[in-house]
């Protein structure tokens, strides 16, 4: 979406010189939303990291002056899940480690 924007309306195209510009500016746009939208900011920066894939997968570049994406970018599926967040591998409660201290 905010790729086809950039089209729509040229003068923040040509405020965003170069490629790498235009692509961090939609990257951050998408990352705020996705962390925003879900809560959580490791989302938000798998949505940052998958935004710039889809750039260099749609324009073949990322801009000029050799910045390419093993620069800029980092893999879009990093989601690191947190054990002591919830309760998947250990059915165990909430106080579970103190329970045979009463």
């Amino acid at each position: 979406y905010a790729l086809e924007m950039y089209e729509r309306y040229p003068a923040a195209m040509e405020a965003h010189f170069g490629g790498s510009q235009r692509a961090t500016v939609a990257a951050a746009a998408t990352g705020i939303a996705c962390a925003m939208a879900t809560g959580n900011a490791d989302f938000g920066v798998n949505g940052w990291y998958l935004s710039m894939l889809q750039h260099k997968e749609r324009h073949g570049r990322l801009g000029f002056y050799g910045y390419d994406l093993q620069d800029q970018c980092g893999a879009a599926n990093s989601f690191s899940y947190r054990s002591d967040e919830g309760l998947a591998f250990e059915l165990g409660g909430g106080n579970y480690p103190n329970y045979a201290m009463n």
